[in-house]
């Protein structure tokens, strides 16, 4: 049967790993002095949705298991790490006046050695999710709940447990409001799909769920 847990989590990191890439990339001019923003937000709302449904989904899966149980605190904690960093991206992209003064080289540095951790963790984590588990199951319910997860960074609310999904909740209140407001395109996740080629494709589509014919 085909791993649609492992695939779907692969192909999410390499269009998350291109948005941080034209995120790093994108410079203002004269001419388009707001060119950093639609390219930064991006990339943090699709990650800040990919880290929130990963401890919604994965982390409870792996807690199952006593192989599973260290790798998922390893994991959650480097969320909030890789949380922490993005949440210090969104403050110097607009403004903030203790991040105002910090260069975006040293930003996106963090960002990168931060990224990168959550990777390997997150790899690390799917491949001690236990054989007797669906994945392709765990695929469907990752994607369904990037679909409905906070679209901004939130580190310092609860991540596990209990207390971490009723946290999630309110963050995906609060943050709706805001991005109504804003009125902020949101990319849509990678969806599960065993036949899917062509991910560069669907990621300049901004449309990474999208089959190819």
């Amino acid at each position: 049967m085909h791993d649609q847990l492992g695939t779907t989590v692969h192909q999410t990191h390499d269009v998350l790993a291109l948005r941080l890439a034209h995120a790093q990339g994108a410079f203002p001019t004269r001419e388009r002095p707001r060119e950093r923003f639609p390219a930064t937000d991006r990339f943090l709302a699709s990650t800040s949705r990919h880290v929130a449904a990963a401890n919604t989904v994965l982390v409870p899966a792996a807690e199952d298991s006593d192989d599973g149980r260290e790798r998922a605190v390893a994991f959650t904690d480097q969320s909030k790490r890789l949380e922490e960093a993005l949440a210090h991206t969104k403050a110097k992209l607009y403004g903030s006046t203790y991040a105002v003064r910090r260069p975006w080289r040293d930003v996106w540095a963090d960002v990168q050695v931060e990224f990168d951790a959550f990777w390997a963790e997150e790899d690390q984590l799917v491949g001690v999710l236990r054989t007797d588990l669906d994945r392709n199951v765990l695929a469907e319910r990752l994607y369904r709940s990037e679909l409905v997860a906070p679209t901004r960074p939130h580190p310092y609310i609860p991540h596990r447990g209990r207390s971490g999904r009723m946290a999630r909740r309110v963050a995906v209140r609060v943050d709706r409001f805001w991005d109504t407001t804003e009125g902020r395109m949101i990319p849509e996740p990678v969806r599960p799909d065993p036949h899917r080629e062509g991910r560069l494709t669907q990621y300049l589509l901004a449309d990474p769920h999208i089959a190819d014919d």
